[in-house]
């Protein structure tokens, strides 16, 4: 539920919108990766604060995608996002096991 209220707050509250929130929290994970292999950053602290930064991520991703075009969204709705992220993990899923199935041949 923080991820939910950190990516509303973002992108509703302070007005940033659905993508931007979605950009920003996407570059802070970016900036978290730069720490941890530019600047030494611990292995434990970078994974935590990257696996906190991903439920606003998600949630901000996800309202954009779902929210009306008039409300700052592509207007996809729930249930056909919820199908856009079954496929990617899907896909993921196949890819993943195909390429394990390569590597062990």
């Amino acid at each position: 539920m923080l991820g939910t209220a950190a990516g509303d707050l973002a992108a509703e509250t302070l007005k940033l919108g659905y993508l931007n929130s979605t950009l920003m929290f996407a570059a802070a994970i970016g900036l978290v990766a730069i720490a941890h292999y530019g600047f030494k950053l611990g292995a434990v602290t970078a994974f935590w604060v990257a696996y906190v930064l991903t439920r606003p991520l998600g949630a901000s991703f996800g309202d954009w995608l779902s929210q009306p075009l008039t409300n700052g969204g592509l207007g996809l709705g729930t249930t056909n996002t919820s199908l856009v992220f079954l496929g990617a993990i899907l896909a993921l899923v196949v890819y993943l096991g195909l390429r394990r199935k390569t590597q062990a041949a």
